[in-house]
């Protein structure tokens, strides 16, 4: 058997409004852009389906990029619970994210744990990864930075820290789906997917 790739997106740019729900945020004009330039690109010959959250952010990336291909929702890729603190003006924002990442068997300001989370996201891949609809090719997660961080360092073996964390918004990085051996060391942002296959 070849080898089989997950790749794991994270969406790219959104539109904040503080008056919605998180979870309801679109994406950006930049980040449908930045989404929709990956759409039927050659790294996407093997795929057999997309997955992403329920979140209207990751639901929109997707859409961007399956064309013709499975799309389906999983609720366990859902970014961090944070509704404890809702929307937060960005410099508090990631004053409790570093919190979050620091200290990960602690709640940051009512925030789910990191280690709870941690085994959410690890749990909800593997569910996808044996979903018969997924198909037998590559598969597509499109997900969120902070659980994909989560997600990574769990892969790697390494621990909990937010200096494994994604740059900035619409990042990916990819792992083998039967041995689950992460191949980047660092995260890649989305438009160097155009030049893989």
């Amino acid at each position: 058997m070849s080898a089989r790739t997950v790749w794991f997106l994270t969406h790219p740019e959104v539109h904040v409004d503080p008056s919605t729900p998180v979870e309801e945020w679109g994406l950006s004009d930049v980040g449908r852009a930045r989404a929709g330039a990956l759409r039927d690109g050659p790294w996407l010959e093997h795929v057999s389906s997309v997955w992403s959250s329920t979140e209207t952010k990751a639901v929109e990336t997707a859409d961007l990029i399956a064309g013709d291909r499975p799309r389906r929702t999983h609720p366990g890729l859902g970014e961090n619970e944070r509704s404890a603190t809702g929307f937060l003006p960005p410099a508090e924002f990631e004053t409790v994210a570093d919190a979050f990442f620091a200290h990960p068997e602690m709640s940051a300001r009512g925030w789910a744990r990191a280690v709870d989370e941690q085994a959410r996201i690890v749990a909800a891949v593997d569910d996808v990864l044996a979903d018969a609809r997924s198909g037998s090719g590559d598969v597509v997660v499109v997900a969120h930075g902070a659980v994909g961080t989560l997600l990574r360092c769990h892969l790697t073996g390494s621990p909990i820290s937010r200096a494994h964390d994604q740059p900035g918004q619409g990042h990916w990085f990819t792992f083998d789906r039967d041995s689950r051996q992460v191949h980047e060391a660092a995260w890649r942002p989305l438009e160097d997917l155009l030049a893989r296959r």
